[in-house]
């Protein structure tokens, strides 16, 4: 085993990190079960993490180095996080609206109870998806290979993940949704990562945006999301669907080019002033 490991060590990190995530995974299941799966829905997201504090300790690493730690900086990111997200699918939301006439419409009653909770309850979920696509396994591809060609390997991953959704794989234009705009998705959350060598603020961004989709802008007044939208566009051909998967992503993807040309380096000075 030894000889195989010293033969073999890149492969042998690879193999060892997925059994301890594998095991992180089973142990949740294990503990993610009734009155613990009701109110704290955070046992896979603290096993990953487990998981990761041993990989890196394997490294030699701490998980500051992922700025997965408490320092004031990197709170501030999971924070603005939240924020960016939130805002960027608001705004998508309006472009869409102004693109295809519907109407975005301020709700009359709000369920604050569902709102708040919504954040409480997408942790958790947003937590396990990073660790898993933007984490250990992500970054250690990165220094065995490139940006370029992990980015490559794990957007694809991350897309396969949510493609075999059951309320994705029964539908032609969500397949096609979907297999485009997640790699995007990824994309959004490993730039936020590699910038601000916080995971946080990757984590923050995608709760903000998962947050929006079901609680800022739905298509119903239920008082589950503060805008409800009426006159909702139909996208009965090829054309219509292609202008808004375009008008979609080009959105993002300028999202991405703001996070990556900001200079977080005065960011960071000002935030520790602060």
């Amino acid at each position: 085993m030894k000889n195989l490991i010293k033969k073999y060590p890149i492969i042998s990190k690879y193999v060892f990190a997925i059994i301890i995530f594998f095991l992180a995974l089973f142990v949740s299941g294990l503990l993610n079960k009734g009155v613990i799966k009701q109110y704290f829905p955070y046992s896979s997201a603290i096993c990953l993490g487990i998981a990761t504090w041993v990989l890196l300790k394997s490294d030699n690493k701490k998980l500051s180095d992922y700025g997965l730690d408490f320092k004031i900086k990197n709170l501030k990111f999971f924070l603005l996080g939240i924020l960016i997200g939130a805002i960027a699918f608001l705004l998508v939301k309006y472009l869409r609206a102004l693109c295809f006439g519907e109407t975005i419409n301020l709700s009359s009653t709000f369920n604050y109870k569902n709102i708040l909770n919504g954040f409480y309850i997408m942790l958790p979920m947003v937590a396990v998806e990073e660790f898993l696509f933007r984490g250990y396994l992500f970054k250690k591809t990165i220094e065995v290979s490139s940006v370029l060609k992990a980015n490559i390997i794990f957007s694809f991953l991350f897309m396969l993940v949510h493609v075999f959704d059951i309320g994705v794989i029964n539908s032609t234009p969500m397949i096609i949704f979907t297999v485009i705009t997640i790699p995007i998705g990824h994309l959004l959350f490993a730039t936020a990562f590699l910038k601000s060598k916080s995971l946080y603020f990757a984590i923050g961004i995608h709760l903000g945006n998962n947050w929006g989709t079901r609680h800022l802008v739905s298509k119903f007044q239920n008082g589950d999301s503060i805008f409800y939208i009426t006159e909702n566009a139909r996208f009965d051909t090829w054309l219509s669907f292609i202008a808004f998967i375009l008008l979609w992503n080009l959105f993002y993807l300028l999202i991405i080019f703001i996070i990556w040309k900001w200079n977080f380096n005065s960011k960071i000075k000002r935030f520790k002033k602060g």
